[in-house]
């Protein structure tokens, strides 16, 4: 009951929180862009403005990017110093905006206001970020440890059976989706527990995480999977939908980057709708604790 409870809940915040998603996806677009506008202008000396559309029109094509000589490396060297910089960026973006987006999905909140969010944002940043860090730091040495390790050991055997490299890969896998759950909900709680304090406690706010997520684990966990099954699926979809599209001319390219951005601004708040469920089962829970305290005060 209160898995749904709180997945309803999360539900009426997200659309409340529809302008932040909105902030979001701009700054999102505006960073991408960064990346986009050079290689567009590497793409037009190589190919011809008339020649692209028509060149990729039967999807990625690596031999006509192979015939571009000079001008193949210096769309390389943009992309990968772009990418990293997308990835920096977009790394402390997302520490600086969640801190905001948490901030509003907290309890009953009023109308919408930027300058609000903003604020809220600025003032968690730094125990957003250090989680953010913390957190990724452990989801990369586990995936070392759980999927790397194993299936390099299994790999390198020659007496291993056939199929045996399959197998333990998906075993391995899904031990790892497990232990991501857990730690997603731990930072997920630590952060929906940072913004209801004054100063920044993100080291408290990380321990709260990992006892709020054991201490709930039966309703936790299960709310985890819903929503990033949730979530898995519509990336899923995503990939169903957009390389099969084969715009035919310019009308067709601006209509499936319309569709692009349409699905991935639907992302950024199934990500909103995460943390609102999150944030409404640990409400439900402290509000649980905290009654079941008085009432024991009570007896005495």
């Amino acid at each position: 009951m209160k898995i749904f409870h709180s997945i309803k809940s999360a539900v009426l915040r997200t659309m409340n929180l529809w302008k932040g998603g909105l902030i979001i996806w701009i700054s999102s677009f505006l960073l991408v862009s960064l990346l986009a506008m050079p290689i567009k202008g590497a793409m037009n000396s190589g190919f011809g403005k008339s020649m692209i559309t028509e060149k990729l029109v039967d999807g990625l094509n690596f031999e006509v990017f192979a015939d571009m000589g000079t001008a193949f490396k210096t769309i390389m060297s943009f992309f990968s110093v772009g990418l990293f910089m997308i990835v920096l960026v977009g790394f402390i973006l997302n520490a600086f905006f969640t801190g905001g987006v948490f901030n509003r999905l907290k309890g009953s909140s009023g109308k919408f206001s930027a300058g609000e969010f903003f604020s809220a944002s600025a003032k968690n940043f730094w125990s957003f970020l250090i989680i953010s860090l913390i957190i990724s730091l452990i989801i990369l040495v586990l995936a070392f440890f759980v999927i790397g390790i194993p299936l390099a050991i299994v790999g390198q055997s020659d007496n291993s059976p056939e199929g045996v490299l399959f197998r333990t890969g998906i075993i391995v896998i899904s031990i790892y989706f497990l232990l991501l759950t857990i730690l997603l909900l731990v930072a997920d709680y630590a952060r929906a527990f940072q913004v209801t304090m004054d100063k920044n406690l993100c080291f408290k706010a990380i321990g709260f995480g990992f006892s709020q997520t054991f201490n709930t684990f039966l309703s936790s966990l299960p709310l985890m999977i819903i929503l990033l099954l949730v979530q898995l699926s519509f990336g899923w979809l995503v990939l169903k939908i957009l390389p099969g599209m084969r715009p035919a001319n310019g009308s067709g390219v601006f209509y499936m980057f319309l569709l692009s951005q349409m699905l991935f601004f639907l992302k950024i708040m199934l990500k909103i709708w995460r943390y609102g469920s999150v944030t409404s089962l640990m409400e439900i829970n402290t509000l649980r604790d905290n009654t079941s305290e008085i009432s024991s005060e009570s007896d005495f």
